[in-house]
């Protein structure tokens, strides 16, 4: 079968390629009743991202491509979710593709309903939903239990893709489908523990779902089973639109917290500030000093450090060199400059230079090495060796 492009579409309307990528992509600048002209026909043409999802009004009923023949009594397959959204990601498409697949090949349609909330408040059932016409139900991404037990008091099997946590061991009397939540949040800990990294936390809000919830077990059991026991203090389990806030109430951070973005953020950045400094140094007559991992891998530590405590005492009370020597640096001088809310390296490099403190540490004839740590949110340290 030829696959359908966003141009046959636009042909087949005798509208715009531009105009036709602006419903699919739901831009603005278009006007509705041309947005559902736009997507009914790639509903009807089986363009791949609308397969199954059509973006009309909310109790629309969603037929996949290709049924020309209304299905038969009790031939439907019906899916139910909350998050219609969800449909179009690169998880669910694939899924939805073998399901209508293998279901096509015995004699089924699938059809997906949009649960709002007023549904879940009422336990009522989406309105173009006919329970004489399904011969059965999947529900995807349909987390709250009391309407998941009323669900299946229809008379229907039903299969849950994840669903409401049984954290109380109170299961629905359905069928499951998870993927792996165990695997790769024990080799994580594991590799973790491996790098000497002991002051590990975990986000997120583990009665959300049972895959939350086995993630969570993962992480508590891969942490008992290797002996190391958890700070509760690192471990959010609620939900929060901004991380900050509760990140910021912690009495320190864990000894690993950072994205891969993150990471990169910190190397590029680093390496900026070191290269500031020295110019500076240079305009003074003074040698570069060298950019040092380990003096950066404790200069890192401070940088989460003064997100919560900004000062050069460390949240613990220890004096702020002390990073220095658990990071194994060797020093006979040191120094340390920090700062807070500057966007760039030039930025932080100009404020440091422009206080009389910071700027005799960084023109500061004792010292041979520098290390640069950096927090998203901008937070910034410097730590001078010599």
């Amino acid at each position: 079968m030829k696959r359908v492009t966003i141009q046959d579409i636009a042909d087949a309307l005798g509208v715009s390629r531009n105009t036709v990528s602006k419903a699919i992509n739901n831009s603005d600048g278009l006007a509705e009743a041309t947005r559902e002209k736009i997507l009914q026909k790639a509903v009807e043409m089986g363009y791949k991202q609308f397969s199954y999802v059509a973006a009309l009004s909310g109790n629309s009923r969603f037929v996949p491509s290709g049924d020309s023949e209304p299905p038969a009594a009790a031939s439907e397959i019906a899916v139910f979710t909350a998050n219609l959204s969800l449909l179009s990601n690169h998880f669910a498409i694939p899924m939805l593709d073998r399901f209508k697949q293998e279901l096509s090949q015995l004699g089924y349609s699938l059809n997906i309903y949009k649960v709002d909330r007023e549904n879940l408040a009422q336990h009522t059932l989406p309105a173009t939903f006919d329970p004489e016409r399904a011969s059965a139900i999947m529900c995807i991404e349909m987390f709250d239990r009391a309407y998941d037990e009323m669900v299946c008091t229809l008379g229907l099997p039903v299969l849950f893709v994840d669903g409401p946590h049984k954290r109380y061991g109170d299961s629905l009397p359905a069928d499951q489908l998870l993927m792996d939540n165990t695997t790769g949040i024990t080799k994580l800990v594991h590799d973790l523990l491996g790098k000497g990294i002991r002051k590990i936390g975990f986000i997120g809000d583990y009665e959300h779902c049972q895959s939350f919830f086995e993630r969570y077990v993962a992480f508590r059991s891969a942490m008992t089973l290797a002996g190391v026991p958890v700070d509760e203090a690192f471990c959010i389990k609620r939900h929060s639109t901004d991380m900050d806030v509760p990140l910021s109430a912690l009495p320190e951070l864990p000894d690993d917290s950072q994205t891969d973005t993150d990471a990169d953020n910190v190397s590029t950045y680093a390496a900026k500030v070191a290269e500031l400094v020295n110019v500076e140094r240079a305009k003074a007559g003074l040698p570069a000093l060298t950019l040092d991992a380990a003096a950066s891998q404790a200069a890192q530590v401070r940088a989460a450090e003064i997100r919560t405590s900004f000062s050069h005492t460390r949240p613990s009370g220890k004096n702020c060199f002390t990073a220095l020597a658990e990071a194994g640096v060797n020093y006979r001088a040191a120094g340390e400059n920090i700062a807070s809310g500057q966007k760039t390296p030039e930025e932080v490099v100009t404020a440091w230079m422009n206080s009389e403190g910071h700027r005799k540490n960084i023109l500061s004839p004792n010292f041979t090495g520098i290390g640069v740590g950096y927090l998203e949110g901008n937070y910034w340290t410097q730590f001078f060796i010599g």
